[in-house]
């Protein structure tokens, strides 16, 4: 029997003997691309393809799962042309950015992550350092940064002008019984960098919404059959400051089990911290289930558990958005979404692509 068949056979009777013990009682299960992939691969949120790939390629280089994703996710962080991550992130209510992010590290069943912290860019990065360096699960606020400053991390500006000018704009538009101008009301002509009118605004591409969910998520299995998972965001934007999503939290935006399985959520962070969403994906698969049945399972439970009127839209479906993502032990992948629309993205040998989530309702 060759390596490759005789992991692959040790991983499929791991998983059928914790679906024993666990007397799961799995659904029919629906068959998608991503099942029937034995064997090492990355998967990331839709946003993270580059983070994917770069993960990949560390990978084959034998770096550490951990490792690997962080660095991944670091091209996300770094770009200041996405305003959900990192540098360029859209900031909170003050116009302060402040930044959550996570690791989870399958070999040792560590985990470290800080929440808002503050003039850092890249928190995955400072997540692995409390990870590998103390005996904490999470630092937050001045003592995250404190921390990272101490562990060599650079201070800088995380809000840049395009990021200000949409809060900005958000925060002129967000009432009239303010002394902010709404953009009807403007009668000033701005420079020719289109900060001012609506009509610049929008050719520039700052239209503010009334908030934005931005993350990215990342897990990875190499050869050895090791898993790691990481996840990171600026948060929900205009946020009241100090607000912690699920990214930062183990169980919610982000689990891994060495044994299982590791997941990620992207999307309404406190649906995810509601229902332990990461770590019920990770359980439904540990019980027998395909990683996208799992999502979707799990996305079931978001359901019900969805209570408030003011989230369900007019069918008493949740009316946000949540997507879940996972990979097996045995390398079978998938993803899955509460409304259409949500993909994932997928590096492995021969395959760097973007798919469609497996949307919960159509």
């Amino acid at each position: 029997m060759s390596t490759l068949k005789r992991r692959d056979f040790l991983a499929a009777g791991a998983l059928t003997t914790l679906a024993a013990s666990a007397g799961a009682s799995v659904r029919p299960q629906r068959r998608e691309p991503g099942d029937d992939h034995r064997g090492p691969a990355v998967i990331a949120s839709g946003n993270g393809l580059a983070a994917a790939t770069r993960a990949w390629e560390l990978i084959q280089q034998n770096r550490d799962t951990a490792e690997a994703i962080v660095e991944g996710v670091r091209i996300i962080e770094d770009d200041p042309n996405d305003m959900s991550v990192g540098y360029g992130g859209l900031p909170n209510e003050d116009g302060i950015v402040q930044l959550d992010a996570s690791v989870m590290h399958g070999p040792t069943h560590k985990a470290g992550s800080v929440a808002c912290i503050e003039d850092i860019k890249n928190p995955a990065a400072v997540a692995l350092e409390v990870l590998r360096r103390t005996d904490h699960a999470m630092i937050v606020g001045p003592g995250a940064k404190r921390f990272a400053l101490r562990m060599g991390f650079k201070e800088e500006n995380l809000l840049t002008d395009r990021a200000r000018e949409t809060w900005l704009r958000w925060k002129r538009n967000s009432t009239k019984r303010d002394d902010w101008l709404n953009d009807d009301e403007l009668d000033w002509q701005f420079d020719d960098q289109g900060h001012g009118t609506a009509e610049q605004a929008r050719a520039l591409g700052l239209d503010a919404p009334d908030f934005t969910w931005g993350t990215v998520h990342c897990s990875a299995l190499n050869a050895g059959g090791d898993l790691s998972a990481c996840t990171t965001t600026s948060g929900l934007s205009w946020k009241i400051p100090g607000r912690v999503g699920d990214s930062p939290i183990i169980g919610a935006g982000m689990y891994c089990d060495n044994d299982a399985g590791a997941a990620g959520a992207t999307g309404r962070g406190e649906a995810a911290i509601h229902s332990c969403a990461a770590y019920q994906v990770v359980d439904h698969m540990a019980r027998g289930m395909t990683p996208t049945e799992a999502c979707l399972e799990t996305l079931r439970a978001v359901e019900r558990r969805t209570k408030q009127k003011r989230l369900l839209n007019d069918k008493g479906q949740p009316s946000f958005g949540l997507s879940m993502y996972a990979i097996r032990k045995d390398g079978a992948f998938g993803g899955a979404c509460t409304h259409p629309g949500g993909s994932f993205a997928v590096a492995a040998e021969g395959l760097a692509e973007v798919r469609r989530c497996v949307p919960l309702f159509e």
